[in-house]
């Protein structure tokens, strides 16, 4: 149980778990016994065994409310392990639907005597009521004991006080009483000794269904620390005080019941004792009847709640193991009651009081298994300290639990057939207490206590979720649970809770291979038979034959108990009802052999899928380990990748500023030089020369940075407002007379409807076109250029056609990128950079764009644009003159240039001068201060240079707005 699930009280809890002590089993028990057996032996019956359930319920109480945990997983970790509780879990089960239907059997009674309702349908009522009291766990049941438990104990004390006030003689009549089959003596005996306590030792069970309430305790700390002990022996042990009271009031009102005139088989049922006790109360016999049929109400649905809910639990745990399957607690809980409501229909819990000396020694081997082990084999480190229960660390099968418990029970049994003597046979449930204590440390010695745990404590080297409070998060359930709820599980490579791994059928056992039943049977087989012989058991037929003999026994048994019910018959009757049994067992036996057989067959079709799926399971999960090592290392090659890109960006930036220094000024001065009318026509020819060799390499540094900045996603688009009309003539006029001048022709041809304005990186769009049409133009050497503009859906498709050259197919997927050109006879007279396409493609596809290529060598290239381009309202566009300027009106402007370069400095100053700007130069920010400290003119233009020494052009801007410039 969660710690956070342990919140109530240990008051709370404790009232909770003896609300079972009103169940009037216990005073039906003590009838019985003391009708059957006599007051004295009866008497020592139910000292001496209430005195045995107080001492076994101790470990087995101390224990549930330390760990918080119910008493099948006590019995995994007390030396029976993950299947071999199972078997317990079906005792434990059993417990609970035969005293449901015991105590529901009196519940119907009671209704029948105080509303004639018929008993067949007051069964279905007792059973149903129960149900909606029991579906919210502990939270409503404790509700309903707390509610009820003031009435109860006022019912139950109130008519023994009036019948201790009224009949004095009756006591003395009890305590004298011989019994039915005591042969003429009320002494001790110990043959019906034996006999009455074999009925009472069943009640050791519930003990079990103690410890599943005491799970709730909250946490033993050392405030609460007197409280927690308190509730631990009250309502653990504690429990069978009250219920030895019990048994001798039922004692009591039996004799008084068989005084008043009822018959022995009415003076043992506790509605008709208790309709006779009531009747001191009141001389109103209705109104007894009335009282007697609430008090037997509200005691059987105070024990049957428990009941129900204990049952629930077993045989979810029961089930979960065998088929990895939990539909739920109320799934379990409608399934138990159920059982006991087709038990009293059949009438067959009439025979359990007849059973219930075999089935003593089946409950007593089981509880003394598991205190033995608390008690001996713990102490004195036979077994581990803590109490193991998770599927993961557990044997399935515990020889040190399951072979004691096999022997006792069987010892027991024997002796309780009368096969081991009369002595023998009353003392079967003795024989099976006592035998535990020897085997249970004996085996856990011999084996040296491997069978309790598997394998050792792991940790998740690194868990999902590890919270504040110390619980870790499942990786298949992702809920979250203490600590001591999870295990490791390779299959699933990390924390799974302890209900995840008992439904998990997939796993195949991986953490423990040697560990499962399968493997723990055939290595126990191996041992002790032949090869071959064990290779038949392993076969097909082999487990055909171990289902078949195991279900028929089953059926063979259940048969029994349904003969053994009947024994009230004639002898020709039981002849009768023998015949027929045996036909129906015959007849079951060929519907069980081929059920068996399709089990097996379709048990081996399910381990073959099985098999398969973890193969299959296992190659991907190799798969997905060696995609995840080749995502970390795509990964690491990416960073490394983003790295050597970003350094290569930085380098670019750095270089491109070294060569754009020298080779602006050559620009500058070549311009210059060109434009000068003083120098001859030679001197201007090697000026245009020198202007053209600086464009270019202008143009690579360019196309480089173009190039660096679009892969490193740095490069900003625009949304200009473009007049397409102008831009359109703007190209026509720039490429015209170069196709002229080649001899080749050069067409445009534009859809009429075109919009006048349209929304688009003018600069980007320009230079793809340009780069597009100058190599058209450039591998054109006779024939046409046309551009072709198509424009609908707000889409514009610019097509560039030529009948130049072409380009081979082979050459068509890298012209595209850097550097790359296409090399032949044809090609390499012609000039380029080789970066015009590669910068086209990627600002084509940073814009949403496409552009595609068709070729077709010796005829000729198709390029097509696609792109975006959203039309917007008509405006007037704005005229651009592109005059010559040789001047500007007014005063003389100064300009202050601040660069350390000084051909940058002399470069401004020969272009500004000229046009009457008086131009000032300092190299450096504190030169510049000097300056226009010692200076009366104001400067109206600064030009800085952003990177200087000392203080860049930033840092002077800020000095000088402090001075007073803006």
């Amino acid at each position: 149980t969660a710690k956070r699930a342990r919140r109530w009280s240990a008051a709370w809890v404790a009232n909770t778990a003896l609300g079972i002590i009103s169940f009037l089993a216990l005073e039906a028990i003590g009838g019985t016994i003391t009708l059957n057996y006599g007051f004295t032996n009866a008497m020592w019956a139910i000292l001496v065994v209430g005195g045995i359930i107080f001492l076994s319920g101790l470990p087995l109480a101390y224990y549930s409310a330390r760990d918080g945990i119910d008493i099948d997983l006590l019995t995994r970790g007390a030396g029976f392990g993950y299947i071999g509780s199972t078997i317990s879990s079906l005792v434990y089960a059993s417990f609970t639907f035969i005293f449901f239907a015991i105590e529901a059997a009196i519940m119907s009674m009671a209704i029948n005597m105080t509303t004639g309702i018929p008993m067949s349908l007051a069964y279905v009522i007792s059973t149903i009521v129960v149900i909606p009291l029991v579906t919210h766990g502990i939270t409503r049941i404790s509700r309903f004991q707390a509610w009820t438990q003031p009435l109860w104990l006022i019912l139950q004390i109130l008519p023994l006080v009036f019948i201790g006030m009224h009949e004095s003689a009756a006591f003395s009549q009890w305590l004298t009483y011989g019994g039915s089959a005591a042969e003429g003596g009320q002494g001790f005996e110990l043959l019906l000794f034996g006999a009455a306590a074999a009925v009472i030792f069943p009640l050791i069970a519930q003990n079990g269904e103690q410890a599943d309430f005491l799970r709730f305790l909250p946490v033993r700390n050392q405030q609460n620390k007197t409280q927690w002990w308190l509730a631990v022996v009250c309502a653990g042990p504690g429990w069978v005080v009250f219920g030895v009271i019990k048994l001798f009031v039922g004692s009591f009102l039996a004799v008084l019941a068989l005084n008043h005139g009822l018959s022995p088989e009415l003076a043992d049922d506790p509605a008709h004792m208790y309709a006779v006790a009531f009747n001191y109360i009141t001389i109103n016999p209705d109104m007894a009847l009335w009282l007697a049929g609430i008090f037997v109400v509200i005691s059987q649905l105070k024990i049957n709640v428990t009941n129900a809910y204990a049952g629930s639990i077993a045989w979810g745990n029961f089930f979960s193991r065998l088929t990895h399957s939990h539909p739920g607690r109320v799934v379990w809980l409608v399934f138990n009651v159920t059982i006991a409501l087709m038990l009293m229909e059949l009438g067959l819990y009439q025979a359990f009081e007849s059973i219930l000396i075999t089935y003593a020694c089946l409950v007593v081997a089981w509880v003394a298994c598991v205190v033995a082990d608390l008690v001996i084999n713990k102490p004195l480190g036979l077994s581990p300290a803590r109490i193991e229960f998770r599927r993961g660390h557990l044997h399935d099968i515990n020889p040190v639990g399951v072979v004691s418990m096999v022997v006792a029970s069987s010892v027991g049994i024997i002796a309780s057939l009368g096969f081991l003597g009369e002595v023998a046979e009353a003392l079967a449930a003795f024989i099976s207490l006592l035998i535990p204590f020897v085997t249970v440390p004996l085996i856990a010695w011999m084996t040296g206590g491997r069978y309790y745990l598997c394998r050792a404590e792991e940790t998740d080297p690194a868990p999902i979720q590890e919270e504040d409070s110390g619980q870790q998060c499942c990786r298949v359930c992702e809920n979250s649970f203490d600590h001591e709820d999870m295990s490791q599980c390779p299959s699933y490579e990390g924390m799974i809770c302890s209900l995840c791994c008992a439904l998990d059928s997939r796993c195949g056992n991986q953490c423990r291979p040697d560990a499962h039943l399968s493997a723990q049977t055939s290595a126990f087989f191996s041992r002790i038979l032949p090869t071959f012989a064990h290779q038949r058991l392993q076969s097909v037929t082999g487990h055909f034959l171990g289902m078949f003999i195991i279900t028929a026994s089953i059926i063979a048994g259940l048969l029994g108990v349904v003969f053994y019910a009947q024994q009230n018959k004639t002898q020709t009757d039981l002849l009768l009802i023998s015949g027929a049994l045996w036909q129906v067992f015959f007849l079951l036996m060929l519907v069980t052999g081929v059920l068996v057989w399709l089990y097996v067959l379709a048990q081996k079709s399910a381990r073959f899928a099985l098999s398969e799926t973890q193969l299959q399971a296992e190659l991907l999960t190799r798969e997905a380990k060696a995609h995840e090592q080749t995502a970390i290392e795509l990964a690491k090659a990416r960073d490394a990748a983003n790295t050597a890109n970003k350094a290569k960006s930085r380098y670019l930036s750095g270089v491109s500023h070294e060569l754009r220094t020298p080779l602006n000024t050559i620009f500058g001065y070549a311009q210059l030089m060109e434009a000068d009318t003083r120098l001859d026509k030679k001197s201007q020819k090697i000026s245009s020369v020198i202007k053209r060799s600086s464009e270019h390499l202008s143009d690579v540094i360019e196309g480089l940075l173009e190039i660096s900045k679009i892969e490193s996603r740095k490069l900003d688009l625009h949304r200009d407002t473009v007049d397409l009309r102008l831009l359109v003539q703007q190209l026509e006029d720039m490429f015209r007379p170069l196709a002229r001048e080649k001899g080749i022709e050069f067409v445009i041809h534009c859809q009429t409807d075109l919009p006048r304005f349209v929304s688009v990186d003018e600069k980007r769009l320009r230079q793809i076109l340009l780069n597009l049409l100058s190599n058209a133009i450039k591998f054109t050497p006779e024939g046409k250029v046309e551009l072709h503009i198509t424009y609908r859906n707000q889409v514009a498709r610019l097509t560039v056609k030529d009948t130049g050259i072409g380009i081979a197919e082979e050459d068509q997927s890298r012209i595209f990128e850097p550097f790359e050109r296409v090399h032949n006879k044809q090609t390499q007279r012609i000039s380029g950079t080789g970066l015009g396409l590669s910068i086209s493609r990627l600002l084509v596809e940073m814009m949403g764009g496409s552009l595609e290529l068709k070729s077709w060598p010796g005829q000729g290239t198709e390029f097509c644009l696609s792109l975006f381009l959203p039309s917007v309202a008509e405006q007037l566009a704005v005229s651009q003159s592109h005059a010559d300027i040789c001047g500007y009106e007014g005063p003389p402007r100064h300009i202050m240039v601040v660069d350390d370069e000084s051909s940058h400095r002399h470069l401004i100053h020969d272009l500004l001068q000229p046009l009457g700007f008086v131009i000032h130069q300092a190299e450096s920010a504190e030169q510049t201060l000097e300056i226009i400290d010692g200076r009366l003119q104001s400067i109206d233009l600064f030009l800085l240079d952003i990177n200087m020494p000392e203080m860049n052009g930033w840092q002077l801007l800020a000095e000088l707005r402090q001075r007073g410039f803006s």
